[in-house]
């Protein structure tokens, strides 16, 4: 990932996912998905969100609870 941007959230679950990224947006948090999943296995590797390094702190807050879910 390119400097300047911090890893907030890993998961395999595709819906979480989706979710964290849709609760970052709503709350104005510009975001990336990383997929590591095999195309072929999808059930094999994970999705990485990052946020700017300015939105860690917020990002993490706001994702806690999904984690805890």
């Amino acid at each position: 990932m390119e400097k300047g941007w911090t890893k907030v959230f890993v998961t395999a679950e595709d819906y979480l996912v989706s979710m964290a990224s849709d609760i970052l947006q709503d709350n104005g948090i510009e975001s990336v998905v990383i997929n590591h999943k095999d195309s072929s296995y999808v059930m094999w590797g994970e999705a990485e969100i990052y946020v700017r390094d300015e939105n860690e702190m917020q990002a993490i807050v706001i994702l806690e609870q999904l984690k805890k879910g």
